[in-house]
């Protein structure tokens, strides 16, 4: 077996980072020949919930895990990570303003890329899942100096795999029978999700639900009324019927985005925001979320898809607020 991977996960006592650990070291993340070394970082007041995760990834005796090593010292998580999932943000409180909450994040995810920086391993590659989640991942990108930005990338994968599951319901189909589902922009409720280029059972999507729906018209009225506003809303929704957010399908979907990346995507493309080299007229250097697919060298955007005005429209409208955020982080003076 080749040498165990360093994987560095912060808020690692967390809810997510909790649901997270036990898969990775299962082998759900990297496969069945990899073994891991975890990596827990955590804020002071979080390290006993940390700790007792540690305790427990020892009484599972999972084959694969070779260490666990719980700290708050940035410098000791990300020494010689090779992976690196960002979980740990600061939630948007009461009364906090959006330049506020950037921020605040800033003070988090700056830190971080430059502990990455100065001791991550040669490879590694970073997957920003605390919220604003893209945003974050440029913060993080920038403050690590001598790490190619294309190394960083935010989780929009819970969006696209949302997408799949209403599809899916909605037409009766197996989840894995609907592909070349896109999310475009940001992880925000102005993505959007995009059923052009998609297919089920081989099937144009747009057709499929024609047929169960009564016509194209009522496919159209459907997306745009039900399917577009639930997958960008659907955070919210769990929240008020679970009373809290999403953990399970959170942690999921950064097991699913690193998994792709590492080891190759198959059968069509999945979604990450990634950073834009231009692609889609894209403001250069944002992360941004676009169909990608990756050989397991790291997730390359699919350039040149048709995009009509109604899609062009959706997309511009949330690259725009990455822009803002973008430009009320720089005019903070943390870019």
């Amino acid at each position: 077996m080749a040498a165990a991977t360093t994987i560095t996960i912060t808020g690692a006592g967390g809810q997510i980072g909790y649901a997270l650990l036990y898969r990775i070291a299962a082998g759900d993340m990297l496969g069945a020949d990899r073994s891991v070394r975890l990596r827990l970082l955590e804020i002071p007041q979080g390290m006993r919930a940390a700790e007792g995760a540690a305790l427990e990834l020892q009484d599972c005796a999972f084959p694969l895990l070779d260490d666990v090593e719980v700290t708050d010292d940035a410098d000791v998580a990300f020494d010689g990570a090779n992976i690196a999932l960002l979980v740990g943000a600061r939630p948007r409180g009461p009364g906090m303003e959006r330049a506020d909450l950037l921020a605040a994040n800033a003070g988090i995810f700056g830190p971080q890329g430059a502990a990455i920086a100065r001791g991550a391993a040669s490879d590694i590659r970073v997957v920003a899942v605390g919220n604003p989640a893209n945003t974050n991942a440029l913060i993080a990108a920038a403050s690590a100096t001598g790490v190619p930005a294309d190394r960083f990338s935010a989780l929009t994968r819970l969006d696209h795999n949302r997408a799949i599951g209403q599809l899916a319901a909605r037409l009766g189909a197996r989840p894995d029978a609907v592909r070349n589902v896109a999310i475009w922009g940001n992880h925000s409720a102005t993505q959007f999700p995009d059923i052009s280029h998609a297919t089920v059972d081989g099937i144009p999507l747009i057709d499929a639900l024609s047929g169960t729906l009564g016509g194209e018209a009522a496919a159209h009225a459907w997306l745009d009324d039900e399917f577009i506003p639930r997958v960008a809303k659907r955070g919210a929704e769990i929240i008020d019927v679970r009373g809290s957010s999403s953990v399970a399908s959170a942690a999921n979907a950064a097991i699913e985005h690193v998994r792709d990346e590492q080891l190759g995507t198959a059968g069509g493309w999945t979604s990450a925001a990634v950073v834009s080299h231009g692609e889609y007229g894209v403001p250069e250097g944002l992360v941004c979320s676009f169909p990608v697919v990756s050989d397991g060298s790291g997730y390359r955007i699919v350039d040149d898809l048709p995009l009509d005005a109604r899609a062009r429209e959706r997309f511009g409208a949330s690259v725009a607020e990455l822009v803002a955020e973008r430009d009320a982080v720089r005019n903070l003076g943390l870019l």
